[in-house]
């Protein structure tokens, strides 16, 4: 008898009390345990969540309580000898959560089953507080609220049970971008999904179960997360294929793949190729320290190709100012003139209307003020200053 089913029954009985109903989860547990316990992922998973990742090494992988537990104490093992070796916060901090962790023992199969059950009692008897129209003593809402208080109970119990796996998991994703506190972060989301869409009634075990929801929950965090410039979620799964393809090219041909050879491969269009391999690229920045004593930022190595050199700058430098020199000795109107025609000032070259609204003149006297200022140019030591800018 399921426990929605228990409770549909013998919920709405008034008489019933908290142990008849903590007899009933023992007797539902001790019927479960008939189930077979080898897990066949095809049928536990169905249309569940895929990876985001296809190459982590040994991610097909299933860990069982054995496996996980002797995973998870290597991972302390680590975290302790780098809190000791290292002044880092974060090594810290890793080493208190995995330490605080492994103090909570794993379940047996047995156990996972009541805790579901537990979980579903809990639920209903929400359900039946809140939203049920279906009138309650108050000896029976006292009973009910017993047990949403125990499925809550459960419910925390199953996760901290289970948050070693989220560690022997996410450990395997380091290096990638993400620290493994943040990676731990994203599988305890995706553990918290897998105990939400958990059937126990299939009887398989929930560690096996949760694994697929705690390996998308850490590699769509990736996705979102490891990058400096996030990329959609679908080319991710694109850049890591194409990477783990051009790797295994690399080890058969002993040499680079080119981008035809990686194109018919992958089967992704060779016009794409060349955009997912620049994806893949790490962005660096420019103001990283490089040099033996890192004391020179890297943007000081690179060159501007679009920057004037300083030759030229400097006698760019030259010309403005003697220029502006001999402007200089021209009359104040015709300065002004010649600078607003040219742009001198700003950049900004005006027509012959605009000067003539500026001063009050016609478009015809500014023409003549400007040809009165370029024959003066030509002319004795003006012209002789000029004259080598103009070889």
């Amino acid at each position: 008898m399921s426990a929605r089913n228990f409770l549909g029954i013998h919920v709405v009985n008034l008489s019933r009390s908290v142990a008849e109903y903590k007899e009933a989860i023992a007797m539902t547990s001790s019927a479960l345990k008939e189930f077979d316990n080898e897990e066949d992922l095809d049928v536990v998973m169905g249309d569940e969540p895929t990876d985001l990742v296809d190459d982590d090494p040994g991610a097909d992988d299933i860990l069982d309580p054995t496996d996980e537990e002797s995973a998870f104490d290597l991972a302390v093992d680590r975290g302790s000898r780098r809190g000791q070796n290292n002044d880092n916060p974060s090594a810290d901090l890793v080493r208190v959560y995995l330490n605080g962790i492994g103090k909570t023992a794993l379940l047996t199969a047995e156990d996972e089953v009541h805790l579901a059950q537990t979980i579903e009692v809990g639920l209903y008897a929400e359900y039946l507080l809140t939203d049920s129209d279906e009138p309650l003593t108050r000896a029976k809402k006292r009973d009910l609220k017993v047990l949403v208080k125990e499925g809550r109970k459960a419910r925390s119990h199953l996760l901290e049970a289970n948050l070693r796996l989220v560690v022997s998991l996410a450990k395997r994703y380091t290096g990638r971008g993400m620290p493994l506190l943040d990676l731990i972060q994203e599988g305890n989301l995706g553990l918290i999904r897998a105990m939400e869409k958990f059937d126990y009634a299939k009887g398989f075990k929930f560690s096996t179960y949760a694994t697929w929801w705690i390996r998308q929950a850490i590699t769509r965090g990736m996705a979102d997360q490891s990058r400096t410039i996030r990329l959609p979620v679908h080319l991710v799964e694109q850049v890591n294929k194409l990477s783990r393809i051009k790797r295994e090219m690399y080890q058969q041909l002993g040499r680079e793949a080119t981008n035809e050879e990686l194109a018919e491969e992958s089967g992704i269009d060779e016009s794409k190729i060349e955009l997912l391999l620049r994806q893949s690229r790490d962005p660096v920045s420019l103001d990283m320290p490089v040099g033996a004593d890192e004391e020179a930022p890297l943007g000081d190595f690179i060159e501007d190709s679009e920057a004037a050199d300083a030759e030229s700058a400097v006698v760019a430098s030259l010309r403005h100012s003697d220029i502006r020199d001999v402007i200089g000795t021209l009359e104040d109107r015709e300065q002004d003139v010649i600078r607003m025609r040219y742009g001198l000032d700003d950049g900004v070259p005006r027509t012959l209307d605009q000067i003539g609204r500026q001063f009050g003149l016609s478009r015809e006297r500014v023409r003549q003020i400007e040809r009165e200022v370029m024959r003066k140019l030509r002319d004795g030591q003006r012209a002789e200053k000029l004259r080598e800018y103009a070889m």
